[in-house]
């Protein structure tokens, strides 16, 4: 399965400090953690289906299921980044979305894989993604998201 998004959304940006480093002279791993959280809430923002307007509207919101970092090259203080990420795939009641932390250099220095689940806002169960979610979501989706 290929886990590029179809569309690269621009996310945010990301300044590496010093103290986001660690005792072997790069960025520690709770700040790449911190980064790409920070990216998935921006993710649903420039989708246009915000979590509490998820809520709202549907009922629903997502909860991670699970989360894979792979790191390829390091950060140092004085570093930035940006976000970069989108919709890998569209499960029935689940999404995958993917985000990388590119230099402004071109660089990858890492990438990040998380699959989310629907889950009904009151009784915290796991539901199909609404029709009208999934709609939106279809728009900027990798071509074979929907398999």
């Amino acid at each position: 399965m290929d886990t590029t998004p179809a569309t690269d959304l621009e996310l945010g940006a990301f300044v590496v400090h010093p103290w986001h480093i660690d005792q072997f002279g790069h960025m520690n791993v709770r700040w790449y953690a911190h980064a790409f959280d920070d990216a998935s809430f921006l993710l649903w923002q420039r989708l246009g289906l915000t979590l509490s307007e998820m809520v709202e509207a549907y009922g629903v919101h997502t909860v991670t299921l699970s989360a894979t970092t792979g790191f390829l090259a390091e950060l140092n203080a004085g570093d930035c980044v940006r976000s970069v990420g989108g919709v890998v795939r569209l499960g029935t009641k689940s999404i995958t979305l993917g985000f990388k932390l590119v230099g402004y250099d071109g660089t990858e220095h890492a990438t990040y894989e998380t699959v989310e689940v629907f889950v009904d806002a009151r009784t915290h169960k796991s539901v199909a993604m609404p029709d009208e979610v999934r709609a939106k979501l279809e728009t900027v989706a990798a071509p074979s998201a929907g398999q």
